[in-house]
């Protein structure tokens, strides 16, 4: 495993981080000695703290994917946590198409950008993932396809990057008191306690972060546990595999 990133004097690229635990992961990143945060929003932002540079950026848009790309000189440290989660019965494809269109392709195309500079660096790859990705929410079915199938992603890109010195994390929250889940009377994480947990899990090489009370408990089970083995067990293939050299 590479050498376990720190936030201090670090540069970071934070998508989605206009509210919610975008912000909250921006402020994390100043508090522990962040030396530039690049904030990425669809919409103007104003951040009083000059070491924020506001970045326009919507992640389903690869031309302004591409623009920021080019903008971002220097980067150690990319957090995909932009993301949807609209409420449906799984009876309206545009609502589907809708969720991977940000949730997973959003995720894929920043970080297909962004790797020339994460690459430079030896640098991280921090995917916001879910719960929800490994047992479904019925009243977010969409949500939770999405996220099952960027959880998926997560794991095929920390194999392929592996060997250019970048290392990628799935942080897996239970529910967190932002809009997206506002309504669900559910126990929910702050924003801010959620932030601190995935920036410990980013310090401690940990390639899935458990951040808060509820995914906690599954830590243990799943890093001991036979698909963990398993996806060593599949990553251990590209060694063998010319086309991946």
């Amino acid at each position: 495993m590479s050498t376990k990133p720190t936030i201090d004097s670090k540069t970071l690229l934070v998508t989605g981080a206009n509210r919610g635990l975008g912000q909250a992961l921006v402020d994390e990143a100043l508090r522990r000695g962040a030396k530039r945060v690049y904030a990425g929003t669809r919409r103007p932002l104003v951040h009083p703290d000059q070491r924020v540079t506001p970045l326009t950026l919507d992640v389903t848009d690869r031309a302004q994917v591409q623009r920021a790309a080019e903008t971002v000189g220097s980067l150690d440290i990319l957090i995909n946590n932009a993301g949807v989660a609209l409420r449906d019965g799984l009876s309206d494809r545009d609502v589907l198409e809708r969720h991977l269109a940000v949730n997973l392709f959003g995720t894929w195309s920043v970080t297909e950008a962004f790797l020339p500079q994460l690459t430079q660096t030896g640098g991280a790859v921090v995917n916001v993932l879910s719960v929800a990705a490994w047992a479904a929410v019925p009243v977010l079915p969409a949500y939770s396809i999405s996220k099952a199938a960027t959880f998926s992603l997560s794991q095929s890109l920390r194999a392929l990057v592996a060997r250019r010195g970048v290392t990628v994390h799935a942080v897996m929250a239970g529910p967190i008191d932002t809009d997206m889940v506002r309504e669900l009377e559910i126990p929910k994480s702050s924003p801010e306690s959620v932030a601190r947990g995935i920036f410990d899990g980013v310090e401690n090489g940990e390639e899935e972060i458990f951040p808060d009370p509820m995914s906690r408990p599954m830590a243990e089970t799943w890093r001991a546990g036979a698909a963990k083995a398993l996806e060593r067990q599949n990553a251990a293939l590209l060694a063998a595999d010319p086309l991946a050299a």
